[in-house]
């Protein structure tokens, strides 16, 4: 580790909408020049307030006085705008008087894990953790995800903290104000703690096979990264667990994303980590999104286990653990679905809106009242377990698969992924599914002037319509979705319900 001071105050000018950033319980916003129509509004100084935001937020949350000095961590994925956006929420942080831990490259759900992890030398728990990634969004965007030891915020959260981050960056516009002494400034301390986060995965696949110590010698995977952060997944989970890993692609980080979109529902991607399976002749393929809070994985025949067939494999996993539970899932996953979890497992599917912080939330919301749940999954990828603290952590389903495999090299079985995907043979599945994303043009005269919102819930009375004078169309009793639209950029969610 190294120690070294830092922070500058807040400089900034001009007027920013702050709650323009917001994108559920996410930031996000265009960081790089270059794009046409597509301003940068992530700029340093705006992340900078945002950072500082977040600090009084913590404060706020932990009710603590002001005089107490937080620790926070701060970590990126491999987007060109993210050194630069990691020194602006350092410098926001440490000029409020907080310490700053820099993790350098990291995941997602590693910046959440650090608010848990009790190791003293590494200055770990941390108070709250940010995370600079805009998921598989183009090269030129990024933003914010921020953790306390609750998990994720929620939307009312984010938005708290940008009004509050607005109203900072108003007031260093005209605060003429030096920056604070040295002795008041927080620290910035560089940890590895990638590496501590996957010696926990990599302890748990060894439990799960009682204690074996490379579990997964002489299995073949291979690992597609998409040229995000998940390329430590191979050096330091796989190999020190046994595995052969030839063949695995795009680990080194290139924020350009040259190969492919680092995205396991994008046919392009999962056509690459195909390929490689079966040029490898690998016994499996994982491949991870850009900050690796999501994932998939394609059997030894080249069977991708994405979406639908994912989700299906954790349900079958964690109801061998757990007989009976309720599996909760995004509301477009298939019927074949729900009679697989319920008829052919024993458990019980629970469909809600889509948005993986939605999910999560009704699945710890039914718990609250009674009815267990153990799962909570998206097929965009996105999943999480009760047992890891509600956390949708991409590389710990993987974990999931492994400790699978490494069970079955335990009892001397050869069979590879045979195992897993012999769970899933009796799901019934749709012949054809398509998502169709709309990109309105809000100058288009159809708008009229109006909101995206007026837009998208006048459409959708239009369908309402059109459903009833059809006797052929039917509104599905609990719909959430229906029909998805994505409109435009700021990907207002619009459903056969009112739009949300």
């Amino acid at each position: 580790m190294a120690a070294a001071q830092g922070g500058s105050v807040v400089s900034s000018s001009g007027k920013v909408d702050f709650l323009k950033l917001q994108n559920g319980s996410d930031i996000r916003g265009v960081a790089v020049a270059g794009v046409e129509d597509e301003p940068v509004n992530l700029t340093e100084p705006v992340t900078e307030a945002i950072a500082a935001a977040f600090a009084a937020w913590l404060l706020n949350k932990k009710e603590a006085d002001g005089l107490r000095r937080l620790r926070i961590s701060v970590g990126h994925d491999s987007r060109i705008s993210a050194h630069k956006l990691q020194n602006a929420v350092t410098h926001g942080i440490t000029a409020a008087g907080h310490d700053i831990l820099q993790f350098g490259l990291a995941s997602t759900p590693a910046m959440f894990n650090s608010t848990l992890t009790e190791d003293e030398k590494n200055h770990l728990p941390v108070d709250g953790g940010i995370m600079i990634t805009a998921s598989h969004l183009p090269y030129n965007r990024n933003g914010l995800k921020f953790f306390t030891s609750d998990g994720g915020l929620n939307k009312a959260d984010i938005k708290d903290i940008l009004e509050r981050a607005s109203k900072i960056f108003e007031e260093s516009a005209h605060d003429n104000q030096k920056e604070r002494e040295d002795a008041s400034r927080g620290v910035v301390t560089n940890v590895d703690y990638m590496s501590i986060y996957a010696s926990d995965l990599v302890q748990a696949v060894r439990k799960s096979a009682g204690g074996k110590e490379e579990p997964l010698d002489g299995l073949h995977i291979v690992v597609d990264a998409g040229n995000g952060a998940g390329g430590f997944f191979v050096d330091k989970v796989l190999k020190p667990l046994g595995a052969v890993t030839t063949g695995s692609q795009f680990l080194e980080p290139d924020g350009l994303f040259p190969n492919h979109i680092p995205n396991p529902e994008d046919k392009t991607a999962m056509k690459a980590i195909t390929q490689a399976v079966l040029d490898n002749k690998a016994d499996l393929g994982i491949i991870f999104d850009t900050d690796v809070d999501r994932s998939a994985a394609v059997d030894s025949s080249g069977r991708e286990l994405n979406r639908n067939r994912l989700i299906a494999l954790m349900a079958a996993i964690v109801l061998e653990e757990h007989p009976g539970t309720t599996v909760v899932t995004d509301s477009v996953t298939s019927d074949g679905l729900t009679v697989f979890i319920e008829n052919k497992l024993g458990g019980k599917h629970h469909r809600f809106k889509r948005g993986y912080k939605n999910v999560i939330d009704e699945a710890i919301r039914l718990n609250s009242i009674g009815e267990e749940s153990h799962l909570a999954m998206e097929t965009s990828g996105h999943g999480a377990l009760k047992e890891n603290h509600w956390l949708d952590d991409g590389a710990y389903l993987m974990v999931k698969l492994l400790n699978k495999l490494a069970a079955a090299r335990t009892l001397g079985s050869s069979i590879g992924s045979k195992v897993l995907t012999d769970l899933v043979d009796s799901l019934e599945e749709a012949a054809v599914t398509v998502e169709i994303r709309l990109k309105i043009d809000q100058n288009h005269a159809d708008l009229k002037g109006g909101s995206f919102r007026d837009y998208g819930e006048a459409v959708l009375r239009h369908l309402e319509n059109a459903i009833a004078k059809d006797s052929d169309l039917h509104k599905a009793p609990k719909n959430y979705e229906g029909l998805w639209f994505l409109l435009d950029a700021q990907f207002v969610l619009c459903t056969i319900l009112p739009c949300r």
